[in-house]
């Protein structure tokens, strides 16, 4: 039984709301100067919640070396007008990642967050385009000069699933 959906929710993620194949590139080498990258398949699928101010997206990705299970929790606060999404990964069940937490601004998203990788101090960054609602893309990001240089490091094109 699906609930009923809040008529003033937000609508921002409603295109990536269904059945996706993906296409993922992720950097090999992150934050090294590393310029190879990683090229995988995956699918996800992404249902509204919270009356429509959140949303979970089921992923699996399909690695050269693994198959894994991952979600994005997504939530609205109508108060900030900003998005918050979490990442929870099969590979570490039991904790969920710092969320990023943005907006969105004709069809483009940016969400960012200040993080530890591998022991330094970072900010994470997400943008999800919807310019194209039917090839959504997202890309992650990270910088370890305070936000001045960014680099991309996983990319993701959306294919609607049959």
């Amino acid at each position: 039984m699906l609930m009923d959906l809040e008529p003033n929710a937000p609508k921002d993620f409603d295109v990536i709301i269904g059945q996706w194949n993906v296409k993922h590139r992720r950097l090999k080498d992150i934050l090294n100067g590393g310029e190879q990258w990683i090229e995988f398949e995956g699918q996800s699928s992404t249902v509204k919640t919270l009356g429509g101010f959140g949303n979970v997206e089921d992923n699996h990705l399909h690695l050269p070396d693994a198959s894994i299970r991952a979600k994005a929790i997504r939530s609205y606060n109508p108060e900030t007008a900003q998005w918050s999404i979490w990442w929870l990964d099969g590979r570490n069940p039991h904790n969920l990642d710092t969320p990023v937490v943005g907006k969105f601004a004709n069809g483009v998203g940016h969400f960012y967050a200040d993080e530890v990788y591998n022991g330094q101090t970072i900010k994470v960054r997400f943008i999800w385009d919807f310019t194209h609602p039917d090839a959504p893309k997202w890309e992650q990001a990270f910088s370890a000069d305070d936000g001045k240089t960014w680099e991309v490091n996983w990319q993701m094109e959306f294919t609607p699933r049959c």
